[in-house]
C-alpha cells in the first residue's frame, strides 16, 4: 500500500514493502486519499516527494487482479475499470497547488511510469532500474490521457517513439537525455536524497499554490482537455 508522512514543509508519499506497487483499485483509491490530505494540509512552501520501497517504484496496472476474474470479458472489464480509476490520480497530481516530485527508487513500467511522469520533476536510480511502456509487448493500446501525457512531457518524436513503438527498457542515464527524468543518481538513496535537496529549495520559494497549479496546466494543454481541466486566471492579492 502507501504511507503519507509529512517532515517539515515536504510531504513524503510511499508506495511500501517489497512487491510491485501494482495499481489496483485499492492502492490508487489509498493513493487518491493521500493526495486529497496532501491538498487539505498544504501551505506555501509545501512540496510533495513520491517515492518507493523496495525494487519497483510500479509496475503498472495489476494484471493477476483482473486476470483473476471469471472470464476473459470479465477480466478486460477489470482493467479497463483500473484505466478509469487512474485517470483522476493523474488529475489530482495535475491540480495539487504544490511541486510535485517523483524520485524512481526502482522500476517504473506503463501506469507506473505515467504516475511519475505525472510529477513536475523525476529523479531516477541509474545502479539499477529501468522505465518501460510495456503495452506494445502485452497487446494493448495506451489510454488518450497516457499519451496525451507523453506527448506533453517528451519533447522529441524520436524520444517517444522509441518509447511507446519499441518498448525499450530504458535506464537512468538515457531517460534524462530524452527528458523523460530530471535528474540520474547513483543509487535509490541518491535519488531521494536529490529529491529532497530540490523540494528544499522549492519550498524556499513559498509560491502561491493556485498560481503554481494554475501554471503547470498551461504547460500541458493537451492532457487538461482529456483530463477536464479548465484554465482559471489566478491574479495576485497585491499589486
Amino acid at each position: 500500500m502507501c504511507t503519507l508522512e509529512k517532515t517539515g514543509n515536504i510531504f513524503y508519499l510511499t508506495l511500501t514493502g517489497n512487491d510491485e506497487h501494482r495499481l489496483n483499485p485499492t492502492l490508487i483509491a489509498t493513493l487518491r486519499s493521500s493526495l486529497s490530505q496532501v491538498k487539505s494540509q498544504a501551505v506555501k512552501g509545501s512540496v510533495l516527494i513520491t517515492k518507493a520501497e523496495g525494487k519497483f517504484f510500479s509496475n503498472g496496472f495489476d494484471l493477476k487482479y483482473a486476470q483473476a476474474s471469471d472470464s476473459p470479458e470479465a477480466a478486460k472489464n477489470r482493467l479497463l475499470n483500473m484505466v478509469d480509476l487512474f485517470k483522476p490520480v493523474v488529475t489530482d497530481l495535475m491540480s495539487l497547488p504544490i511541486p510535485t516530485i517523483a524520485a524512481i527508487t526502482g522500476h517504473a513500467a506503463a501506469a507506473g511510469l505515467m504516475l511519475a511522469m505525472s510529477h513536475d520533476y523525476v529523479t531516477m536510480r541509474s545502479d539499477k532500474g529501468v522505465v518501460y511502456m510495456s503495452e506494445l509487448d502485452i497487446g494493448m493500446t495506451l489510454p488518450d490521457y497516457f499519451m496525451a501525457l507523453i506527448r506533453c512531457k517528451v519533447g522529441s518524436g524520436g524520444a517517444r517513439r522509441n518509447l511507446v513503438l519499441k518498448a525499450a527498457k530504458i535506464r537512468a542515464e538515457e531517460a534524462m537525455a530524452m527528458g523523460l527524468v530530471d535528474m540520474a543518481c547513483p543509487t535509490a538513496e541518491a535519488a531521494v536524497e536529490a529529491a529532497v535537496g530540490m523540494a528544499e529549495e522549492f519550498g524556499k520559494k513559498r509560491w502561491d499554490g493556485k498560481a503554481y497549479a494554475e501554471i503547470r496546466k498551461s504547460l500541458v494543454p493537451e492532457l487538461c482537455v482529456i483530463l477536464g481541466l479548465k484554465p482559471t486566471a489566478v491574479m495576485p492579492s497585491r499589486l
